[in-house]
């Protein structure tokens, strides 16, 4: 199986982060978590996105607050997926990495999750393997199955709490 790999642009994003590197670990995937910067370690940053395919990678994951150049810098330098965390804070509290995130030139796309969304960051990029993996896609389908039966019991509850 290709591994994800997790990058961040500060420690500060870690709090967040582990929840998409938690997400990886509960469906099996196997990952590595590094903290590189796009504007403090750039020459750092693009060496890990040129090398990543070659390491076994097959998707990226990159969180990065404010101007969150993060995920460009690394989708600039590989044609692996890359996914984008924005992170929240700074003035805007999140809507500038949110767009910086998004707002990527033609030929150069980031798929971007939501403000913090760390664990759809980890199952989008679970999505992304399971193309090629039936097994992970099994896990995935499971998975989903539990959300819904999750639902179908706190739908009952509600209705039991009604007296319906």
């Amino acid at each position: 199986m290709k591994k994800v790999a997790v990058i961040m642009g500060s420690d500060s994003d870690w709090p967040v982060v582990k929840g998409a590197c938690a997400q990886l670990d509960a469906l099996g995937i196997p990952y590595e978590a590094h903290i590189l910067s796009a504007h403090r370690t750039p020459a750092q940053a693009a060496e890990f996105a040129k090398a990543a395919r070659a390491q076994g990678f097959g998707v990226l994951i990159c969180a990065a607050g404010m101007a969150a150049h993060l995920a460009g810098a690394f989708a600039a330098n590989t044609t692996l997926p890359v996914i984008g965390i924005p992170m929240k804070g700074g003035a805007m509290d999140g809507l500038d990495a949110l767009l910086s995130t998004v707002q990527m030139p033609s030929g150069i796309p980031v798929a971007t999750v939501a403000v913090g969304g760390a664990k759809n960051a980890a199952v989008l990029a679970a999505q992304i393997l399971a193309v090629s993996d039936e097994a992970l896609a099994a896990r995935l389908d499971a998975e989903r199955a539990s959300m819904a039966a999750q639902i179908a019991q706190k739908e009952a509850a509600l209705q039991a709490e009604l007296g319906r």
